[in-house]
């Protein structure tokens, strides 16, 4: 079906409309990665967001069951360049457009989506609409004013606490949005795992006796949080903290640090210095905030290469350490996540 994409600063681009064919307004950003469509699309952090795809076709190994990150998919809206129409992978059960068409989401294709990227980086992040209709001025700006990600990270988090055996020591995970690939990777490092909501009091989490706490990642703007900030700084020095990504974020504020909206974000691979060994890893992200000051007495143990960005922190007094990026993954560096659950 003919429709169109309407950005916040006047730009059209007309296309296709594919998998739900409704009406869709949302954040714009961009997403570098070449794979990985389904975890990004199914990821909490996702959430609010239509997301452009740089890389020119997806869905060429299709959709499964397994490789969900929750139990829907995120996205506002997918924009992409083409879809495959024959995926071709052992494990595909579904195609693109079906995947979408199940969540109820709405796919926008047949444009030049790097001609988009480049209007996204030189502008920044926008608000943008998903139409087949003929919209007067007037109905776009209301459109545009009725859209809000203020509460994301109520809407992704759990609503009440749960727990996943998986062995003697017992870690705590703050629901922010966290991932299905994070909690797996917990349970499979041989720890028991209490998810806890992320409003969840000081007092409640640690009367679970956990060994440590990690505060996830997910979506939206971290000063949002006020309440969680609260608790998290009545839990520092008490027991060992490790934020990822929005998680950082909050411990960051919770600790007397500042953050501030990036340009357009850092969604896909982005390459950071390890400042302990001057290696370069490239990691993964998805996130339109980052750490742009720290107090006193935090060492900043990972900076940006394209931009000076604060990628990670650590304090052993304060008994915290977070990063930028998604540690659990296995195209970033898993070392500081290894090393913090050894230390647990």
């Amino acid at each position: 079906m003919k429709g169109k994409l309407i950005l916040e600063n006047g730009k059209v681009f007309e296309g296709k409309i594919f998998g739900e064919l409704t009406d869709a307004v949302g954040e714009i950003s961009f997403n570098t990665s070449m794979t990985g469509y389904q975890e990004m699309l199914t990821d909490p952090a996702g959430h609010g967001l239509m997301t452009v795809m740089t890389y020119p076709m997806i869905g060429n190994y299709g959709i499964n069951t397994e490789d969900m990150e929750s139990d829907k998919v995120q996205l506002r809206a997918l924009i992409i360049k083409e879809d495959a129409k024959l995926p071709n992978n052992f494990r595909c059960e579904m195609t693109l457009d079906g995947f979408l068409r199940q969540y109820n989401v709405t796919g926008f294709k047949g444009i030049d989506t790097r001609y988009l990227t480049q209007i996204i980086r030189d502008n920044g992040s926008m608000k943008a609409i998903i139409t087949a209709e003929d919209l007067t001025k007037k109905e776009i700006q209301e459109r545009f004013e009725s859209f809000s990600n203020k509460n994301a990270v109520a809407e992704v988090s759990c609503k009440e606490k749960y727990e996943i055996k998986g062995g003697e020591k017992k870690i705590g995970v703050l629901d922010l949005g966290v991932k299905k690939s994070t909690l797996n990777y917990l349970e499979g490092q041989g720890f028991d795992v209490v998810v806890f909501p992320y409003n969840t009091k000081a007092e409640d989490i640690l009367a679970e006796n956990i060994s440590a706490l990690v505060v996830s990642n997910g979506p939206g703007n971290p000063e949002d949080l006020v309440e969680t900030i609260e608790e998290l700084k009545k839990l520092i020095g008490k027991l060992q903290i490790f934020g990822e990504v929005l998680g950082h974020q909050v411990l960051a504020l919770a600790l007397g640090g500042k953050v501030a909206k990036l340009k357009y974000g850092h969604r896909g691979g982005y390459p950071v210095r390890d400042m302990k060994t001057g290696k370069v890893v490239t990691t993964s992200q998805n996130t339109g905030y980052v750490v742009e000051e720290l107090p006193e007495g935090l060492e900043v143990t990972y900076q940006g290469i394209n931009v000076k960005t604060i990628e990670g922190m650590e304090s052993k007094t304060l008994k915290v350490t977070g990063v930028q990026f998604m540690p659990d993954l296995y195209e970033s560096p898993k070392d500081v996540f290894v090393n913090f659950l050894k230390f647990v």
